[in-house]
């Protein structure tokens, strides 16, 4: 598939800040952390996720028909995603206001049902967003329930490091828990990944046998029916070189997994400033996951391609 900057920025930044607010739910539960950088956790997951939507809709030829993806809440996960993005609107906003007005509570019921609709709704967006992938079934790559898991995973990942970075911002004491559960958390979505390429890579996907249901023999394309490219050669068939393609995965294993969380190790050993560590890990972390994703889109074969010279995807 032909990776588009509007939908990778939209899926990068808009799961960072829906995650904010998951791992911040979670986290205000428990009684941390401090309001000041609760309030900043707040405003930065606002700020994030509404760019990440907005972006959504640069792709479009026709921006101003974006309205029609609220249209088939039953059948459409992206519809679905799209109600759940507005319904996260007004509870963000009670959820911050009730930071602001020093509510959190346990005892306020108010809190503890804000706190909780705040994170399963932001949860259920983020695996809506990956389900959107996940349920076309003429590509194999995205094909699979690794796809809305890798979702929701990076998204608290990047979540919950971004919230370490505002909590030391603040002036708040990062502990050595939260940065364990940061290290699970890279853990986490390095193995996720790992599964998810060990997924793709053989070539099992359907062929121009399958597509055209003649199994007896060897179906072979005579003429594709163009002599020059077309919307969907150039949309579905984007080539990506091996070596480039294998290169790409180091980095995003690099910056997106292991530099954060040596960092983190180094703090957690104080060999390295707190500081420091919580604010780089997530820029690290973010770079990695924008590569990630523009891989996730470019490694996609359409099943299309197999009218236009692909043998299998």
């Amino acid at each position: 598939m032909q990776p588009a900057l509007s939908i990778i920025f939209f899926t990068v930044v808009s799961g960072a800040g829906l995650g904010l607010f998951i791992v911040l739910a979670v986290a205000g539960l428990f009684g941390a952390p401090q309001t000041g950088a609760a309030l900043s956790a707040c405003v930065a997951g606002l700020v994030l996720t509404t760019l990440g939507l907005v972006s959504s809709t640069l792709h479009l030829a026709r921006p101003k028909n974006a309205w029609r993806a609220f249209s088939r809440f039953r059948t459409s996960w992206l519809a679905r995603e799209a109600v759940l993005a507005i319904i996260f609107y007004p509870l963000a906003l009670a959820y911050t206001a009730l930071w602001w007005t020093r509510a959190n509570a346990l005892d306020n019921p108010v809190w503890v049902a804000v706190s909780l609709l705040i994170g399963l709704i932001a949860l259920a967006t983020v695996f809506s967003t990956g389900m959107i992938y996940a349920c076309l079934k003429t590509i194999r790559q995205w094909h699979t329930p690794l796809t809305p898991v890798n979702y929701v995973v990076l998204a608290l990942m990047t979540g919950h490091l971004l919230l370490l970075a505002l909590q030391d911002l603040a002036g708040g004491q990062v502990s050595a828990f939260e940065m364990e559960i940061a290290l699970g958390l890279l853990a986490a979505g390095a193995l996720m990944k790992l599964a998810y390429y060990a997924w793709i890579a053989p070539p099992q996907g359907p062929t121009i046998n399958t597509a055209t249901g003649f199994t007896r023999a060897n179906v072979r394309l005579l003429d594709v029916g163009h002599g020059a490219g077309t919307f969907l050669t150039e949309e579905f068939g984007f080539q990506l070189a091996r070596r480039r393609r294998v290169l790409l995965r180091w980095c995003v294993f690099i910056l997106g997994f292991v530099l954060p969380a040596l960092l983190l190790l180094a703090g957690l050993a104080q060999a390295l400033a707190v500081r420091p560590a919580a604010l780089a890990a997530p820029a690290l972390a973010l770079a990695g996951i924008f590569i990630e994703r523009w891989l996730f889109f470019a490694e996609a074969q359409h099943v299309v391609n197999l009218y236009h010279g692909r043998r299998q995807t």
